[in-house]
């Protein structure tokens, strides 16, 4: 009944608004996705308040080495040996147990003491799982792995940077006055920088492994695979360049980049796209694991979504339009989102050591959120001069998409199950959660954002920037650091620093609530400002104090990302931890035989 009225509201020309803000639906579901996003993290922040810096010492392990090897340099032989006997005598003698207790059971069946082994780390962290140990992949991969990630890393630094100045000048806007580094310049700049930079090279280099991987095969061509760096790279660079010139292709939100400039993007993908299929094909596996299905078709739809944005035939009136609204929507969905998906079906059940929870889930949402993305392109143009119908069918495939979400978050948790004390002793795990966290929540606040009752406050504000924040940055931007902190320790045989990784993932969360949170109530509170009929001014400086914690947010959100940077170059380049028996032997094997005290 209460579904049926609501689908006579859908088709209303004219929606009656509701008296009250908080009674509308989709804010109502926004504010329950926002409170389980915050609880979520409090939770973690209650368990993972000990795990915030590991400090390395070095230095101390090399004094305390130097210290023992002399000690034990000065003792004669029979001294070294009645002190080895005491030794021996210390390690054998146990304890009864019930000195302190008595014979009485304790009530406290856990304990008050926890990692009483760790005798050389700050015992207010808690010690990390390494990665495991996996067979020897061939190092000419490992290098291309590598450069796609390096390279992926470095339009994260600067196409954030240009991030974190844009939201600066929210708060100053007269920072500068030079027209190369204008709003509407920089603005496209960052996006594409991060789009095709950022996510599209570190999707890719980490697909080169799952595909592969999957396919129990080598990689078809991996002189292909630098072809495709080199285009992306260069598309990249030509189109920021431009962009800051004031050559764009005008208007298209996330298509900016001149048509020859995109073109060197699509030939990269292209070479991908048949370098990935070329290798599936020689698979050794009789199956093909769902893994590849997600990445494989969403390198065919970034292949349609291109020739759809940027062939001329429709780019006229509503027609423009429309193929905008398709392609922006696309773009996310069907590129980053499916891409990351392809990528977790792999990393989280290896990483988790436990099969994925159901492979037919996984085959229903992949197969649903083809059905149901492809149509919701114009959910963000409700209220436009395009036909009613249309806006209707978008919507309603909004609401379609709640069947994907569902069923893959129910996949990723139920993988989880019997997993989730996992997380306090690995660096990895909390990636993926928040991630999933963000797939459910950005997702279905997505769907919400979509009805027309709420578009009507939220249309044309910054609520979009949150809610595209929430998804790329919570979803994709944590799925590709969580696969990336998996994969390589495994390339390189080097484990990051815990407490960096640990400041990189509290950044990063702690930024992006203080981001996105502040922005959708501003955003909410100046829809109905215009709603009422005030003045626009007033609606921009009712948004200063919400833009400010825009830019604190993604300060913390930038600093996150250098440290990150950081830690791919130390798992890449920095040499090997020093082990303190391994050096106690060193230093003893550097000290002269001294026979007289024999």
């Amino acid at each position: 009944m209460i579904l049926a009225l609501q689908g006579f509201q859908l088709f209303a020309q004219t929606p009656a608004a509701s008296d009250s803000v908080l009674t509308n639906p989709g804010v109502m579901i926004t504010i329950a996705l926002i409170l389980i996003i915050l609880v979520i993290a409090v939770y973690l922040v209650g368990i993972k308040v000990n795990n915030l810096v590991k400090v390395v010492r070095e230095r101390r392990i090399r004094n305390d080495a130097r210290y023992l090897a002399k000690s034990l340099d000065e003792l004669s032989a029979g001294e070294v040996r009645e002190e080895l006997i005491k030794r021996k005598q210390a390690l054998d003698f146990k304890l009864s147990n019930t000195e302190l207790s008595g014979e009485n059971a304790p009530d406290d069946k856990k304990g008050l003491l926890h990692n009483v082994a760790e005798v050389n780390t700050p015992r207010f962290i808690a010690a990390k799982k390494k990665a495991v140990k996996r067979p020897d992949i061939d190092p000419k991969l490992t290098k291309l792995i590598l450069w796609y990630l390096g390279s992926a890393t470095l339009w994260l630094v600067l196409g954030t940077s240009v991030g974190e100045y844009l939201g600066i000048k929210f708060v100053s806007p007269d920072v500068d006055h030079v027209s190369w580094l204008s709003f509407g310049r920089l603005r496209p700049v960052h996006t594409n920088m991060v789009f095709w930079g950022w996510s599209s090279l570190a999707m890719i280099g980490l697909g080169y492994y799952v595909v592969s991987t999957v396919s129990n095969t080598v990689v078809a061509s991996l002189k292909w695979g630098w072809y495709a760096l080199y285009l992306i790279n260069a598309s990249v660079i030509l189109g920021s360049i431009s962009l800051m010139a004031g050559i764009n292709n005008g208007g298209g939100e996330y298509r900016e980049y001149i048509w020859p400039i995109m073109l060197l993007f699509a030939i990269g993908l292209v070479i991908t796209l048949i370098n990935y299929l070329q290798t599936i094909a020689r698979r050794k596996t009789k199956e093909i694991y769902i893994s590849n299905w997600y990445i494989v078709a969403a390198v065919m739809f970034t292949i349609v979504i291109a020739l759809v944005g940027y062939l001329p035939f429709w780019q006229n009136g509503l027609g423009e339009t429309i193929a905008q609204g398709y392609y922006m929507h696309q773009g996310v969905g069907m590129w980053f989102m499916l891409f990351n998906l392809g990528l977790i079906y792999y990393f989280l059940p290896q990483q988790l050591n436990t099969p994925i929870y159901s492979y037919s889930l996984g085959i229903l949402a992949f197969w649903t959120q083809i059905l149901f993305y492809t149509l919701i392109g114009t959910h963000h143009f409700i209220f436009s001069a395009i036909p009613w119908w249309l806006q209707t069918v978008a919507i309603i495939g909004s609401m379609g998409m709640l069947i994907p979400v569902f069923a893959g978050t129910t996949n990723f948790l139920m993988t989880f199950r019997g997993n989730f004390h996992k997380i306090g002793s690995s660096y990895t795990l909390p990636f993926y959660l928040v991630g999933i966290i963000f797939y459910f929540t950005g997702s279905s606040q997505g769907t919400a954002e979509a009805f027309r009752s709420a578009n009507l406050y939220w249309h044309f504000t910054d609520f979009t920037v949150a809610h595209s924040h929430m998804t790329m940055y919570g979803i994709i931007a944590f799925m590709l650091w969580a696969s990336i902190y998996t994969l390589v320790p495994r390339l390189t045989g080097k484990e990051p620093r815990q407490s960096f990784v640990g400041a990189h993932f509290w950044m990063a969360l702690i930024g992006l609530l203080f981001y996105t949170v502040p922005l959708m109530i501003g955003s909410t509170l100046r829809g109905i400002a215009w709603q009422e009929g005030k003045p626009f001014i007033d609606s921009v400086v009712l948004m200063a104090p919400y833009w400010l914690w825009r830019a604190i947010g993604g300060s913390l959100m930038w600093a996150s990302h250098l440290i990150f940077a950081y830690n791919l170059y130390y798992m890449i380049a920095s040499k090997e931890a020093t082990d303190l028996q391994k050096t106690v032997f060193e230093e003893l094997n550097k000290l002269p035989a001294n026979t007289s005290k024999q």
